[in-house]
């Protein structure tokens, strides 16, 4: 396959400059698993939110805060590695979801982030016992709690995501499944009021779509996945809806809880 063949679309011009936005609010923590890992479109839209990215890879010996209180939020990204790996590293970041669980922090894992809470709630992260793989864009349907959650929240799911494991997770004890799939039936989950986890990857761009398509090419040929070709044309089709999904969730995953009114 030529690279004309996976010609990326010009880039969507941003609202303004990054660099001139506002930094005045609480920068939100990101987690990273690779050296070269990068926040991608959900970073861009946190900063254009006016959150500054405190950016830790433990896995490279960067520490993770005690305490929330100087963060907005947590997001935990992906990673070629798997929750049930006996890295230091991993069970450290398990063992931290706790603090945002404990302050009601508002937290987003992805991927790898979701099976890390899925851990963490004592929960199982398992491979598909046929070998499969979700690699390319999926079907997402959503549960009746995930529903009223959406209606609720002001957010309407996608359709059809883009997907990149071959490791899924059961609804964990103490979480409502929102979104399921097929081969990998638990897609997202809620944790208490502010803690998500997503198996399926918004942040995703076409230069990152490209980049793990090239270097992960093993996985596009794995039962179940999809070939590289397929997901630029997947993009084309698929993504305004989750590019929808993704500015309206934020939104309300930035939203402060309301505090209670004190007693007269």
């Amino acid at each position: 396959m030529n690279d004309q063949s996976f010609r990326l679309p010009p880039r969507r011009r941003l609202r303004t400059r990054l660099d001139d936005l506002p930094t005045t609010r609480k920068p939100v923590l990101i987690v990273l698993h690779q050296e070269n890992s990068t926040a991608g479109r959900v970073g861009r839209l946190l900063v254009e939110r006016g959150h500054a990215l405190d950016i830790r890879k433990p896995r490279y010996g960067d520490p993770l805060p005690a305490t929330m209180r100087d963060h907005a939020g947590a997001v935990i990204f992906g990673g070629p590695m798997s929750a049930n790996d006996p890295d230091d590293f991993v069970k450290a970041e398990i063992d931290w979801i706790g603090t945002c669980l404990k302050e009601n922090a508002a937290f987003l894992g992805i991927c790898l982030g979701a099976q890390m809470l899925t851990r963490h709630l004592g929960g199982t992260v398992y491979a598909h016992p046929q070998g499969r793989a979700e690699v390319g864009y999926y079907r997402l349907d959503q549960t009746e709690i995930g529903r009223s959650h959406a209606d609720a929240a002001g957010f309407a799911w996608p359709g059809t995501v883009y997907q990149w494991h071959r490791e899924g997770f059961d609804c964990p004890p103490g979480a409502e499944c929102l979104a399921t799939g097929s081969d990998f039936p638990v897609q997202a989950i809620r944790a208490g009021e502010r803690a998500y986890g997503i198996q399926f990857h918004p942040e995703v761009t076409p230069a990152m779509m490209c980049r793990w398509s090239v270097r992960g090419h093993e996985r596009t040929l794995m039962p179940g996945a999809q070939l590289r070709q397929q997901h630029l044309d997947g993009w084309y089709q698929y993504d305004p809806a989750v590019r929808g999904w993704l500015d309206a969730f934020l939104d309300h995953w930035l939203k402060q809880p309301e505090t209670a009114e004190p007693s007269t």
